[in-house]
């Protein structure tokens, strides 16, 4: 878990929330609450004493959600996938007889 001295000591030189959060392998929010104590997602109501306090932004809603990855295949799925098919005799029978139709000969 990154600490805030080592999200502050990184935004010290220079580097924003994302690249701070890069480097620490955090999302940019999560390197926001952090440093800040505050949620980046703008929910919190601000006094002028949180406001002040060292990294924070006045608009941080675009460190929140960060994207996510939603891959379209997994190499151990696909793998498993193949052993299933290898191991139904009947199901690639039942392909073997089908048509571009759709139907079966």
């Amino acid at each position: 878990m990154a600490t805030r001295e080592q999200v502050r000591r990184l935004l010290d030189d220079g580097l924003d929330y994302q690249a701070a959060g890069r480097q620490l392998g955090i999302p940019a929010g999560q390197a926001y609450l952090i440093a800040t104590g505050m949620a980046a997602d703008g929910s919190d109501t601000v006094t002028d004493d949180e406001a002040r306090r060292p990294g924070f932004l006045a608009s941080s809603q675009h460190l929140a959600n960060p994207p996510h990855e939603n891959p379209t295949s997994k190499d151990s799925v696909v793998a498993w996938l193949k052993a299933r098919v290898a191991a139904d005799e009947q199901m690639r029978a039942a392909m073997l007889r089908r048509t571009a139709e759709g139907g079966a000969s």
